[in-house]
């Protein structure tokens, strides 16, 4: 018995060892992190007695330095003259890291140059062979450790309030960190952080009563909400009665009396629904979880601040003053009510405790950085996490501007309602298409396919590009511009990529069967350049998975499309004949490169957000 036991064990250890080198093997390589791999065992068995040595890898930006250099020879001299007053040459250095290279699948051969720079080429054989593979087995994410839990606070509207330029980036953002985290494996949680509960509802349940007295059993017509909000406002503002009735009603709500559950619950059903044709445009999905889910937590929350000793008494109000931080946190107003810090805290906890998150993303513009800042401090003070095990991070993000630099507005100084900045956006689209005379050669279904993928991949792009802490200039001529770094160029591109097989005869199945029988040459400099461009897309996200900069990615996908563009002007992927214009030879090899860039280009777009077409 114990020996079929024993035998069954090793049966599965050896099974999920084979499952696990399928899984890497199946994952793109970062060639980047390969290298570093090679030179830091190079440098222990160069110098065995050095803590922690500098390792400075990158790809090469020249050609004729190879593909990679290390970069780490220079810090080495100096530690050593430090650690032990050593004097070597930083070329000496290098030398000797060379000389203790392991044999590997991945280096041809290294050269030293200048002050101990090691330049590194890279094997064309093992290139190939990783272009067929992402052939063969699809666009995969870099092998990652293991499966975390995320969870992405995102997009976040106010209930009652229009959905502004501000929402949009947090949504476009999110989303598209979502989506990476989605691609390489992880467990994500998409959270709609929505304001949906406060002072403000007190005002807007006594406006409805006045204004649809019926509403318990007749659903008011609320047709714009916005409107509805700035008049209950108006009264708040002017009416002491009204006023008085609003902090009432605020007193039912809280206290979950029926009919005013019901109020609240209608007034979000409205918003949710003007909320949700933006989601539907944009493709995006959220689970919505607002303040109010953490209502009932947060009288623990003040319980346990206080248990610790952490609270102080200020004029009635309960506040906590957390070590580094400028400004205390108010848990607890003094009329006994809970603030924006107290429902910061108990989600915080929750997605800690409850979702056990290993990684927390907050998509909130840079203006919260100080009070998200001192949420996290108090959190890891009472001991809810340690940063060094769990990652909570801000992603902040600047403002929008107009093309005048100043915050994006409308003439009249309004805020821009983003269902107008959406359809704006469609009939730019589809007047440029008609510029380029596309509703001449596409049908109705591809021309509107093309409308859409336009007009909301640029809006999308045109934020992505940006290093998100930065503010950026809001402009549609800019961004429908098919020249430069734009989805506009980049989808055209996309398209006639596509087109090449298309046009040479060439379907899916034919490209499947070259992808496992025909080897990938890359004797001409402009195959190797490209060769090189398409394997450096995982490294591309690791680097956004560790910092969450997404214009890394659009920056990458520019530069790939970039390349290609060399590649085709000077290798023929398709040969006619001058006399007929028929096609006399196919450069399988070459298609497949074609092939190959396109779909890291579709797996990119769709990181994005982006929905590129076939035809344009």
């Amino acid at each position: 018995m114990e020996a079929h036991v024993a035998q069954y064990s090793s049966r599965l250890l050896q099974q999920s060892l084979q499952e696990e080198r399928n899984k890497s093997r199946k994952s793109m390589i970062n060639i980047n992190s390969r290298v570093q791999e090679i030179f830091r065992d190079a440098i222990k068995a160069a110098y065995p007695d050095l803590e922690n040595p500098p390792l400075a890898v990158t790809p090469s930006q020249q050609p004729k330095f190879g593909d990679y250099q290390c970069n780490s020879a220079m810090s080495i001299t100096k530690m050593l003259l430090k650690t032990s007053e050593q004097k070597v040459s930083p070329r000496e250095i290098a030398d000797h890291i060379s000389r203790n290279i392991p044999d590997n699948e991945y280096t041809e051969k290294v050269e030293i140059a200048g002050p101990g720079f090691i330049n590194v080429h890279l094997r064309k054989d093992f290139v190939s062979k990783q272009l067929s593979s992402l052939l063969v087995n699809g666009v995969q994410p870099p092998a990652i450790e293991n499966r975390k839990k995320v969870v992405v606070d995102f997009s976040s509207p106010n209930i009652a309030k229009e959905m502004h330029v501000g929402h949009l980036r947090s949504t476009i953002i999110g989303d598209s960190m979502c989506r990476l985290f989605e691609f390489v494996g992880y467990d994500v949680l998409r959270l709609n952080h929505l304001g949906d509960w406060g002072t403000q509802f007190g005002m807007l349940i006594a406006h409805l009563q006045d204004k649809f007295p019926d509403f318990l059993t007749v659903s008011p017509p609320i047709g714009d909400l916005q409107a509805f909000y700035k008049e209950s406002k108006r009264r708040f503002d002017t009416e002491e009665e009204f006023k008085k009735r609003a902090y009432q009603c605020v007193v039912l709500l809280q206290s979950k009396n029926p009919d005013f559950i019901k109020a609240w619950k209608l007034i979000c059903d409205v918003s949710r629904k003007e909320f949700q044709k933006i989601y539907d445009c944009l493709d995006i999905k959220l689970i919505e979880r607002g303040e109010s889910y953490y209502q009932d937590m947060m009288k623990d929350i003040v319980q346990e601040f206080e248990d610790r000793g952490f609270v102080q008494m200020d004029d009635g109000r309960k506040i906590v003053f957390v070590p580094g931080c400028s400004v205390p946190l108010t848990i607890m107003k003094s009329d006994g009510g809970f603030t924006y810090d107290t429902s910061d805290l108990a989600a915080l906890k929750q997605r800690l405790f409850e979702e056990k998150a290993d990684i927390i993303v907050y998509v909130v513009d840079s203006g919260q950085s100080v009070h998200l800042q001192t949420v996290y401090a108090a959190g890891q003070m009472i001991g809810w996490y340690d940063p060094a095990v769990t990652r909570v991070v801000h992603a902040a993000f600047g403002v929008v501007l107009g093309e005048d630099k100043k915050k994006f507005k409308t003439r009249s100084g309004d805020t821009v309602r983003l269902i107008e900045l959406l359809e704006e956006g469609l009939k730019r689209s589809m007047d440029k298409l008609k510029d380029k005379e596309r509703d001449k050669v596409l049908t109705e279904e591809e021309l509107k396919a093309a409308q859409i993928s336009v007009a909301f991949g640029c809006i999308k792009y045109a934020d992505l590009s940006h290093n998100r802490m930065n503010d950026y200039i809001f402009s549609f001529d800019k961004m429908l511009d098919d020249r430069g770094n734009t989805a506009a160029y980049l989808l055209y591109a996309f398209t006639r990529i596509r087109s090449i097989a298309r046009l040479a005869n060439i379907d899916e199945e034919m490209l499947q069967k070259a992808a496992r029988e025909t080897k990938i040459l890359l004797d001409h400099e402009k195959e190797w350049k490209l060769g090189k461009c398409i394997l450096r897309f995982p490294e591309i996200l690791q680097k956004i998975l560790d910092d969450l900069l997404l214009h890394t990615l659009c920056d990458y996908l520019y530069e790939l499309a970039t390349t290609f563009t060399e590649f085709y002007d000077n290798c023929y992927c398709v040969e006619k004949d001058r006399q007929t214009g028929m096609i006399a030879k196919v450069n399988m090899w070459r298609m497949l490169l074609c092939e190959a860039t396109a779909a890291v280009m579709a797996k990119g777009f769709d990181i994005l957000g982006i929905k590129p077409v076939q035809k344009m």
